[in-house]
């Protein structure tokens, strides 16, 4: 796929793929991905620049009802055919701007990496700031749930979960894989081979290059597909097709795809390791001297991760569910230290190369339930904060985190244990976000409010089944 630069381009490229639909995409505040349509033939040069108007308050986190009106701004570089759809199908991403003024929206969640992006280069520290987010999820036979008033029940199901070796299948074949046990199996352990190779090659033929593809850690289905890593908006952009292609590969298969922290109780939930780095004038920044082959400027910038990971952990790990994988004893790292090649660490070195485009960190924490365009931007921001104010990372803690006592992790601060905590620490700690007027205050107190309202207080006033085992009978 030839890269698309203006919107004659791109009405070419539509044209030439006999799309006769255009479908406008955008993010939603907590990031869910939404698209509305307009046949092709209605599609034209002007529509770039002009826009197509839309309900903002019906989106979560946008508008109230007397200021609705707003623009859907396509971006003719974002351009490609989606696979899914029966009728041929133009798909743009789109920045959405306010019809009056014609400024770009503050709570647009792209406009907000545009800006992020914009900082970057207006700090002069550097002029590119590459992603690479490891987003795992689960591909599940069955899963159903349901919440009322009378009660509540959630259950999910794979043909390889270790939990059916007694299952009458007609006939159980055997091969499950075991808790814990699933990273790299073959088949006929791994059932999801082909599946995976399909995500991989639809991927590459819309030209999002893949690095790797393998079964994950957890039982039942748990996969990885890792995505070459890209400039943070660009990254963003990705994640959201990754994810739309990942679920829509799955349901052609009749199976269910889900990026969810933490579905499956007593294994492995699915984080989004975010490995990344700064270059300028393409040149890499991260490599140097210093430890594990890091650069003064990228220990800083840990720094700033450190520093600020109490906070951005309110937009990296943004669901109630992200708290129930942050748990010690599944590879979530919940103390916020550093160290080179050892996964129990919050920050991680990378030494699979040494070469100097290759040095990088890992900040991995995060999950794949977040917004990318603001926790890649949110991680982008503390980083430069730690790189202005010279922030010691401290000395790395080069040992298993998990096997040290208590008294030894006195001195480790750790992630919050809730989406509560996590915005409590955001609240006390966001200056860092608001420089260059990245983030805005109106923007964190939306989300704040949303949070609270919509997630935190809805769960709270909800009867849990656990809660029946442990307390029916008191």
């Amino acid at each position: 796929m030839s890269e698309i630069k203006t919107p004659k381009e791109a009405l070419k490229y539509g044209k030439d793929h006999g799309a006769v639909m255009v479908d406008l995409r955008f993010t939603d505040l907590p990031g869910k991905q939404q698209h509305t349509s307009i046949p092709m033939a209605m599609f034209d040069e002007d529509t770039f620049k002009d826009g197509i108007g839309f309900d903002g308050s019906s989106i979560r986190g946008f508008k109230t009802i007397d200021q609705s009106d707003m623009l859907l701004i396509p971006d003719a570089t974002s351009a490609k055919m989606d696979p899914f759809n029966k009728y041929p199908t133009l798909a743009m991403t789109c920045s959405i701007e306010d019809p009056l003024t014609r400024q770009a929206y503050d709570r647009d969640p792209r406009q907000i990496a545009t800006k992020g992006a914009a900082y970057l280069k207006s700090s002069g520290i550097a002029d590119t700031a590459y992603f690479g987010p490891e987003a795992e999820f689960f591909i599940f036979d069955d899963v159903r749930y349901e919440s009322g008033p009378q009660g509540c029940m959630a259950m999910v199901d794979s043909v390889e979960a270790a939990w059916n070796t007694g299952k009458d299948e007609g006939p159980n074949l055997g091969h499950k894989v075991r808790h814990k046990m699933g990273y790299f199996p073959l088949p006929p352990n791994d059932t999801l081979m082909d599946l995976r190779t399909e995500v991989v090659v639809t991927l590459q033929e819309m030209g999002i290059p893949i690095e790797v593809s393998h079964h994950e850690v957890a039982t039942a289905g748990q996969c990885e597909v890792g995505p070459k890593y890209n400039s943070l908006i660009n990254m963003a952009d990705d994640l959201m097709w990754f994810k739309h292609v990942v679920k829509n590969v799955a349901a052609s298969h009749g199976k269910s795809a889900t990026f969810m922290p933490k579905p499956v109780f007593g294994d492995n939930g699915n984080g989004m390791h975010c490995h990344q780095s700064l270059w300028k004038e393409g040149k890499p920044l991260f490599a140097g001297d210093q430890y594990a082959g890091m650069s003064q400027m990228a220990l800083y910038y840990i720094g700033g991760i450190l520093k600020h990971s109490r906070a951005l952990t309110a937009l990296t790990n943004p669901t109630t569910n992200s708290y129930k994988r942050l748990v010690p004893g599944f590879e979530a790292p919940v103390n916020l230290a550093y160290s080179s090649r050892n996964r129990s660490a919050a920050v991680r070195i990378s030494t699979y190369s040494n070469s100097a485009p290759s040095r990088r960190i890992e900040v991995r924490y995060p999950d794949s339930s977040c917004n990318p365009y603001l926790a890649f931007t949110a991680m982008m921001m503390a980083g430069l904060d730690g790189i202005q104010n010279k922030i010691d990372p401290g000395a790395p803690l080069d040992k298993d985190i998990y096997s040290l006592s208590p008294e030894e992790l006195k001195d480790v601060p750790s992630v919050p244990s809730s989406l509560e905590d996590a915005l409590l620490a955001l609240d006390k700690d966001h200056e860092f976000l608001l420089k260059g007027d990245v983030f805005t205050r109106d923007v964190l107190d939306t989300w704040m409010a949303y949070k609270q309202e919509n997630e935190i207080d809805e769960l709270r006033a909800r009867p849990h089944p656990y809660e029946f085992e442990l307390y029916y009978d008191i």
